[in-house]
């Protein structure tokens, strides 16, 4: 007979929510202050360039998520070290961990140089569409050294998931931040040519972007422990063995991952391309709400990475039974944040636009961005779902599932749908708001689904990573 009291139970599973609570926001406060900086660095990058001029206000939007969606495919499939980095140190701690960092810096390397290569073809994109020719030019200016910028961040993903995989997520706050001021001082002077630098308009905010993620990768380098620099030595000295046994499996994986975030990011830049057929003042609202609803997301970002990195540990120790009260906690604290975001979206949603200049647009795109503004709550919604259920897939290792479902509901559904709504509208930026719900709707779906398949997951016990430990490599 159990002797234990309800009472009882009720505490101990009070404190151990509470314990759950308290390793979620120790491994994701530095994470969400890291994309708080982000946010920060973009918000400047954007407010730069929309008063610069006009051409660069319009050019950004499309250039920036053409950019994100190129370099985020490279991103994501180095990033799945972080879970291969997760369930090792879970599993068999930090000797294990270093090893599996140093296969993703080994993958880094390799898939930066390949993006730095890339630089000339990526740069000729934006002359596929048939925008104005001073625009076109304007974003080719910025994709040709997004590819090096991108390359940079590409290796930067290798250091972080080290750091983030073991739980020092505040190596990656204070790397974050020293790279996120030296690039927003950059961008500055870059583009309005202050501080004695030149003035290079749209060109000089991604260089900005290019010195600031440099001076993150000079911070990982220096806090990156010995031991895994001795890893990655040793691996390039076995040559071929660990390609087979150990780059090609990361590899597999992590392309579906790319390809998963490839798609999600292109979709995101064919909405900005689809909002164009409203027209010239919906697409000016439109890109100066882009950053107004990163505020809603970004942050909350880093609560997806650290719940994904508590729920690859607990599968390393084989204990699934604690994955479903880590994704409670991180939801309630992602809920909160939102809910705080929401109500100066929709209650100040002009103090949140007036950066970028609004009260100096014409009358119109005032309109269309402060209804615009009320409604982005609805995405952050269904972002918090769809993000914190795609991290935690990933940490289970079933990225198949993931692309899948991001490729048949973005793709098949979601861009059509509100392409059909645009092209009956054409020239109607009160529009704009319905288009952002509708998306909003889509994305909330895609959330659901991948609950669904983490708590299957869960039930199944699975595992999708397969790593080399010690004991197989001796």
């Amino acid at each position: 007979m159990n002797s234990t009291s309800p009472v009882k139970q009720r505490a101990g599973h009070a404190n151990l929510d509470l314990g759950i609570a308290k390793r979620v926001l120790n491994v994701s406060l530095p994470l969400m202050g890291s994309m708080v900086g982000s946010l920060l660095m973009l918000f400047i990058d954007r407010v730069c360039l929309a008063r610069y001029s006009n051409d660069t206000l319009i050019a950004s939007g499309p250039a920036i998520y053409t950019a994100s969606a190129i370099t985020g495919f490279f991103l994501a499939v180095v990033g799945f070290s972080r879970s291969c980095v997760a369930q090792a140190f879970g599993r068999a701690g930090q000797g294990e961990a270093a090893y599996q960092g140093a296969v993703g810096i080994f993958v880094g390397v390799v898939l930066a140089l390949v993006l730095a290569l890339l630089a000339p073809l990526i740069e000729r994109i934006p002359f596929l569409s048939h925008r104005p020719m001073a625009i076109t030019q304007l974003e080719s200016q910025f994709l040709y050294w997004s590819a090096f910028f991108g390359s940079v961040m590409t290796f930067n993903i290798a250091l972080s998931s080290y750091f983030n995989g073991i739980g020092k997520t505040r190596i990656t706050l204070v790397a974050g931040l020293i790279g996120q001021a030296v690039d927003a001082g950059m961008n500055v002077g870059l583009v309005f040519g202050k501080f004695g630098l030149p003035e290079l308009g749209m060109r000089g905010a991604a260089i900005g972007t290019l010195i600031g993620a440099l001076s993150i990768s000079v911070c990982y380098v220096s806090f990156m422990p010995g031991e895994v620099w001795l890893n990655l030595r040793n691996l390039i000295a076995r040559r071929k063995g660990f390609i087979h046994t150990d780059v090609l499996p990361r590899l597999k994986k992590g392309l579906v991952l790319g390809t998963t975030a490839g798609i999600d990011n292109f979709g995101n830049a064919v909405f900005v391309w689809v909002i164009a057929v409203l027209g010239s003042i919906a697409l000016a609202a439109n890109n100066i709400n882009l950053t107004v609803n990163y505020m809603g997301i970004i942050p909350v970002l880093g609560l997806g990475i650290g719940c994904s990195v508590l729920c690859g540990n607990a599968i390393g120790e084989n204990n699934y039974s604690l994955i479903p009260r880590i994704l409670l906690v991180t939801l309630v604290i992602e809920l909160a944040y939102i809910v705080v975001i929401s109500f100066f979206q929709i209650a100040t949603p002009g103090a949140l636009l007036s950066p970028f200049g609004l009260a100096d647009k014409p009358q119109e795109i005032q309109k269309a961005s402060i209804a615009t503004a009320r409604v982005l709550w609805t995405y952050s919604l269904a972002f918090a779902f769809s993000m914190t259920g795609a991290a935690v897939l990933e940490s289970f290792g079933l990225t198949r599932f993931l692309f899948v479902t991001r490729l048949v509901m973005m793709w098949f559904i979601s861009i059509p749908t509100i392409y059909a709504i645009t092209t009956t509208h054409v020239g109607n930026p009160g529009i704009l708001p319905t288009c952002w719900v509708v998306g909003s709707m889509f994305e909330a779906v895609i959330g659901v689904s991948y609950f669904l398949r983490i708590f299957s997951a869960i039930r199944k016990r699975q595992n999708g990573i397969v790593l080399t430990y010690a004991e197989s490599r001796s």
